[in-house]
C-alpha cells in the first residue's frame, strides 16, 4: 500500500464546494463569494460545478488559484481532466475530489501524480472500509449526509450528526461531513471528531459570504 508519504497535511475544517447557480440567484458571482467567504474563514474550496463546460470550469479554478491565499487548497470536483489541464497550464490546483461512481481512485492517483490532494465520497461503512484499504493514497473522506440537501440530485438519505459521527469514528482517514449542514450542527460535528464541515447552500446563498463563513468559523471554534 502506497502510503509512505502519509495523508497530505490540510485544513479541511470549513470546507467551501461551490454552486454558481446557487450564487448567480443572489446575484453574486462565485469567484467573488468564495473570496469572501475565505476572507470569512473558509480553509479548503472545492469547484464543483458539475453542468459548467470544461473551460469554464478550468477558468474558475485558474481564477480561484490565483485570487486565493496559497494555504487555502483549491480542489475540483470530479474532473480529473481540468486538474490535469490546470497542472499542464501551471496553475496550482491542489487535488481532486471524487465519487463512487468516477474513476477507481488507483486511476486517478496515477493521472494526478504523488503530491496531490485525493478526497473520496464514502458513505457508508463499507464505502469506508473499500478507501482506507485502497492501494494508493487517500486523503481524506466524505461522509454524508447529515441533512436532506437540494444542491446534489442523488444525495443518499439524511443519517444526522449522530449517523456521520459513527462512520466517521470507524476510520483513521480525516472524515469532512456534508449534507445541508447549518451553523447548529458544526459543534456537535466537530465533537463527534470530523475533521471539517462541507457547505454549499450555507455560503453560496447567502446574501453575505463572507459573514456566513465567520458563523462557520465561530462555531467550529467553540468545541
Amino acid at each position: 500500500m502506497d502510503r509512505a508519504a502519509g495523508n497530505v497535511m490540510v485544513d479541511l475544517s470549513i470546507y467551501l464546494v461551490t454552486d454558481g447557480a446557487q450564487a448567480a440567484g443572489r446575484g453574486h458571482d462565485i469567484a467573488a463569494v468564495v473570496e469572501e467567504a475565505v476572507a470569512g474563514g473558509v480553509t479548503t474550496v472545492q469547484v464543483r460545478e458539475k453542468h459548467a463546460p470544461a473551460r469554464d470550469v478550468l477558468a474558475l479554478v485558474e481564477t480561484l488559484v490565483e485570487r486565493l491565499p496559497g494555504h487555502v487548497p483549491v480542489l475540483v470536483n470530479d474532473r480529473v481532466d481540468v486538474f490535469c489541464a490546470a497542472r499542464a497550464r501551471g496553475v496550482g490546483v491542489a487535488g481532486v475530489h471524487i465519487g463512487q461512481g468516477d474513476l477507481p481512485v488507483e486511476v486517478v492517483r496515477e493521472l494526478v501524480g504523488p503530491d496531490a490532494i485525493i478526497g473520496l465520497t464514502a458513505n457508508t461503512a463499507a464505502e469506508i472500509a473499500a478507501a482506507e484499504a485502497a492501494d494508493v493514497r487517500i486523503d481524506y473522506v466524505g461522509i454524508g449526509v447529515v441533512r436532506a440537501t437540494s444542491s446534489k440530485a442523488d444525495a443518499p438519505e439524511a443519517i444526522g450528526v449522530a449517523g456521520v459521527g459513527a462512520l466517521a469514528r470507524g476510520t483513521a482517514l480525516p472524515a469532512v461531513a456534508i449534507g445541508g449542514i447549518v451553523v447548529d450542527d458544526v459543534p456537535g460535528l466537530r465533537a463527534e471528531g470530523l475533521a471539517g464541515v462541507a457547505v454549499v447552500s450555507w455560503i453560496c446563498a447567502a446574501d453575505d459570504p463572507r459573514a456566513a463563513a465567520q458563523e462557520l468559523t465561530r462555531a467550529w471554534g467553540r468545541v
